[in-house]
């Protein structure tokens, strides 16, 4: 099993689109790439800690490999978008790929570099690498699933979810 540890935006919707990916074993949603150590919710969300919301992912690359993992990442988020992701602004909801290791930061790059010729404008993704990755309080782990008929779930997920259904249809579990 790897790891992948990817932020962009709420890490409720990079969790719940994941989660529905075959060979990712685990979504764990938290906080990395700041400076702050046990860092809570309300912390990150002052802006102060420098973390993000992230995803770590345990998956098995027998089965997905990191680079379709960072190619759904690309789908599913804009990443030309600085500090934010649609009405979530702030600093935490920023586009991060976290790495770890050498092959990792070479698959992130190239991907990166695809990607780029997607978009119109230049990303704004930070590529670093991954220090150490905080789980976010259980509140927060898998909650796609347990509150669906939540707003926030119906209006910025569900269209993620259909995004991924229509272009990565083959992966899903």
């Amino acid at each position: 099993m790897e790891h992948a540890t990817l932020g962009g935006g709420c890490f409720w919707c990079l969790d719940a689109v994941y989660r529905q990916v075959r060979g990712v074993e685990n979504s764990v949603c938290g906080y990395a790439g700041g400076t702050a150590a046990n860092p809570s919710y309300e912390d990150v969300h002052t802006g102060d800690t420098g973390h993000a919301e992230v995803v770590q992912l345990t998956f098995d690359p027998k089965v997905i490999t990191y680079e379709t993992l960072l190619d759904i990442f690309w789908t599913i988020h804009d990443p030309t978008s600085l500090n934010r992701q649609g009405h979530d602004v702030g600093p935490e909801y920023r586009s991060i790929i976290l790495y770890d290791g050498t092959s990792q930061h070479r698959v992130a790059e190239d991907s990166m570099a695809a990607a780029a010729k997607l978009w119109k404008e230049p990303i704004v993704t930070e590529l670093v690498p991954l220090k150490v990755f905080y789980p976010a309080e259980e509140a927060h782990q898998n909650f796609f699933e347990k509150h669906p008929e939540f707003a926030y779930c119906q209006v910025i997920i569900n269209p993620k979810l259909h995004k991924l259904q229509q272009k990565f249809a083959r992966l899903l579990k």
